[in-house]
């Protein structure tokens, strides 16, 4: 088992590096492949496998492979007495392999059979804990992941009209008409994978996966997935309407930063902030920024993942609870992840020449640059502050408090374990700015007032201030005459979110089929469509089997009858 582990960490990590430096060489020289294999050709129909590779595909890839590698390595150390850890070996590499599809195929089909297998492959991972939360949270994930795919199947049929599923070939001239469609179902198909209002709750409930899983999958493949859809479609955003879509991922943002706030699951609690990233990334890329919104993905996949990773350390120490009021003082157990995780925290935040800071940093100056509606920036920059306010709080919980109620364990920091997080701390740290000299190689200076450029740092000082007052409240305290209980309520559960997935939904749809069933299956139904025929054939078939039995008596009497007859004639 640990050689299979080495191996298959060694054999990513090189294929990592390897696209990578593609990557590089492709923008440097602005070079691209495109590959067309014909699998079998059939009169004048033919089957071919399309691959398409530049700098965008080969660095997400890359990157999503460098990832991998450390999640794989620190997986043979957190799934180590698992008994099927090699089954979560093969089941996790799937998951990579669905991501590859995904990313190198300019054709429509070959994406779904990628897009599909991330789904699949996600609620395989979701349910691997074979408990009935578990298999809750699997089948909220991939029911809510399912939408996405038919909306993907509609897009290759109608695709499919203007004469191939290979959307690169009509990067140019796709009417109005066409594209209005197509842009729609590609936005519903990337709203349900990255989890975007209304399908939202999915994505703290996938949580219930092994940790390994959430840093690979909440960090740079499944979610991103969606994003990355959109911009590779987004030719198609040039002359549209786009201010609802933008008024979506905003209000994503805000909601799932404000509902960290009032969370105490660990996990939970980081896939809030992931769900709050992705909302800022489909937010720039609604206002027309493609290529920021992918530096933004690319920049944060390192230090979310490195985030999982040391969560999933310190759910172990403490006895594998979740619950961050039970944490306290755990830099004496183990300092070094605890380091690594305030590295990936204040990266988060937008801390100054971390990775990033780099991206966030440009998104709001380009927000600022844009003349958009006080609205939405005034939502934008109250997310980048409960950023920092939940950030705050997850570490004065962790590390500054102990309630004494549970004890840590010494468990020990392995060098595997360290390895992953050490190399993840060192891209967490370096990644923005590199990202930052290759993908914008002409420096861009955005002009505003003094006020303005100040503004992101007088809201994350508040934001500061209000997660470190958020902290010190309890339970029976009241927060503007509201009850606080209520408030955690409302605000955890992500405005009861959750609740409209599934009571709303199937609730009402059970009364209905049972309604349905009573009147029809036990009904008329039963009676008019699946016995009438049953009973004609048997009425049929008796009278016939009286007439076989019988047939000398019939005879006979039919001839009496029709002789008697004819002499009354």
């Amino acid at each position: 088992m640990m050689n299979l582990y080495f191996y298959w960490s060694f054999i990513l990590f090189v294929f990592g590096l390897l696209f990578v430096f593609l990557g590089v060489f492709y923008m440097f020289y602005s070079y691209s492949c495109f590959f067309d294999w014909e699998v079998i050709t059939f009169n004048t129909s033919s089957f071919s496998m399309s691959i398409y590779f530049d700098w965008m595909s080969l660095l997400f890839m890359g990157g999503v492979f460098i990832i991998s590698s450390m999640v794989v390595l620190y997986s043979f150390s957190y799934m180590f007495y698992d008994t099927y850890s090699v089954r979560f070996l093969f089941i996790v590499l799937l998951f990579v392999m669905s991501m590859m599809f995904l990313i190198i195929s300019p054709n429509l089909v070959s994406i779904l059979l990628g897009w599909d297998g991330l789904g699949l492959v996600s609620y395989c991972l979701v349910i691997y804990y074979q408990n009935i939360k578990s298999y809750n949270a699997g089948m909220l994930t991939i029911l809510s992941n399912r939408i996405g795919d038919v909306s993907i199947l509609i897009s290759v049929s109608w695709l499919f009209n203007m004469g191939s599923w290979s959307y690169i070939y009509y990067l140019s001239y796709i009417d109005d008409f066409v594209s209005y469609w197509l842009l729609n179902l590609v936005v519903l198909a990337s709203f349900t994978k990255s989890a975007q209002i209304p399908f939202s709750s999915w994505l703290p409930a996938a949580m219930a996966a092994p940790t390994p899983v959430s840093a690979l999958v909440h960090s740079s493949t499944l979610v991103t997935a969606g994003v990355y859809l959109l911009i590779r479609f987004s030719f198609l955003m040039t002359n549209m309407y786009l201010d609802l879509f933008l008024f979506i991922s905003c209000m994503t943002m805000f909601m799932s930063g404000l509902s960290a706030n009032f969370e105490y699951d660990l996990k939970k609690i980081i896939a809030l902030s992931t769900l709050s990233q992705l909302g800022l990334m489909m937010s720039i890329l609604f206002l027309g920024y493609p290529v920021v919104s992918f530096f933004h993905m690319l920049t944060h996949a390192f230090f979310k993942a490195l985030m999982f990773l040391c969560a999933g350390l310190m759910i172990h120490c403490m006895n594998d609870s979740q619950d961050i009021r039970f944490m306290g003082m755990l830099t004496n157990c183990i300092p070094f992840t605890c380091s690594c995780f305030c590295i990936s925290n204040l990266s988060l935040c937008g801390f100054p020449f971390l990775s990033g800071f780099y991206s966030k940093d440009l998104v709001l100056d380009l927000l600022s640059y844009n003349y958009y509606n006080l609205y939405l920036y005034v939502i934008f920059y109250i997310s980048v502050g409960l950023t920092v306010c939940y950030s705050l709080r997850l570490i004065y919980f962790c590390f500054c408090v102990s309630s004494g109620l549970m004890v840590g364990l010494s468990y020990l920091e392995d060098p595997f374990i360290m390895m992953s997080l050490i190399y993840l701390s060192f891209m967490s740290v370096i990644s923005g700015s590199v990202l930052n000299w290759l993908i914008f190689s002409s420096l861009n200076f955005y002009y505003s007032m003094f006020f303005l450029k100040l503004l992101p740092l007088i809201f994350i000082c508040l934001g500061g201030w209000l997660g470190f007052s958020l902290s010190l409240l309890s339970s029976s305290d009241t927060l503007f005459g509201i009850s606080y209980n209520y408030l955690v309520e409302f605000l955890s559960l992500m405005w009861f979110m959750p609740y409209f997935s599934t009571y709303m939904i199937y609730d009402k749809s059970l009364i209905y089929s049972k309604f349905s069933y009573n009147l029809m299956d036990n009904s008329w139904g039963e009676y008019l469509i699946s016995s009438s025929l049953l009973k004609m054939f048997s009425y049929y078939s008796s009278n016939y089997l009286l007439s076989y039995m019988n047939n000398v008596k019939i005879y006979m009497i039919s001839f009496i009858i029709l002789f008697i007859f004819l002499l009354l004639l």
